[in-house]
């Protein structure tokens, strides 16, 4: 199976989520590319539709290799930060040896979150059930830091929901989420884009334009 677009997965996921209709969830699309999909699940569980900004914090000196994950808090101040500790201690490093590069991230998300939501407050997560929504996972790292800091914002219960993800990084995001839904889980995963016929770049207007309705 390949899916034709975004909407066409978001309807997949949305039927294989019917289960928590009556459970008043809140959906969080993963920007920019996992809003789209969100938007169609939050809309078949009548659910409110947020985004969920994170950011990985990279080591120094080698940005790809992450030593942990900010996220945004609920008040613009309340920062949840997901530590990597075994990645941290095998370099050597401690969380303050990182603070310039956390700075920086956290003036990132704040910038995004202005530009997302246009000044909006995020929706309170404590003691709620929430989706977590991407249009497709490769190594998981961007979804295990937002289901972290998910927790970390008081969600009761947290599902992942994505409709393509290889099949090892499944198994180890059931370990981190209460439940994962993902409809695809090839073995071997190139791009999460082969699996779309219709992949095209969501922008910021397209995010501003379905948080708004």
């Amino acid at each position: 199976m390949h899916y034709t677009d975004r909407v066409h997965a978001g309807r997949v996921l949305g039927a294989r989520l019917e289960y928590l209709r009556g459970e008043d969830p809140v959906v969080l699309g993963l920007p920019r590319g996992g809003v789209p999909v969100a938007a169609v699940v939050a809309a078949l569980l009548t659910a409110e539709l947020d985004v969920v900004l994170v950011g990985k914090v990279g080591a120094p000196g080698t940005a790809e290799l992450a030593v942990g994950a900010v996220g945004e808090g609920r008040h613009g101040s309340d920062w949840v930060e997901v530590r990597a500790e075994p990645v941290l201690a095998l370099l050597e490093l401690s969380w303050s040896d990182v603070a310039d590069t956390v700075a920086r991230v956290k003036a990132d998300l704040t910038d995004q979150s202005r530009r997302l939501r246009g000044g909006g407050e995020p929706h309170s997560l404590r003691g709620r059930t929430v989706v977590v929504v991407d249009d497709g996972v490769a190594t998981g790292s961007t979804v295990e830091a937002a289901v972290r800091v998910v927790r970390g914002l008081g969600a009761e219960r947290v599902v992942l929901a994505v409709p393509v993800a290889p099949a090892s990084v499944v198994d180890r995001l059931t370990e981190i989420a209460d439940d994962v839904v993902c409809p695809l889980a090839p073995d071997d995963l190139n791009s999460v884009g082969q699996w779309y016929e219709d992949f095209t770049q969501v922008d910021d207007a397209e995010v501003r334009e379905l948080l708004s309705r």
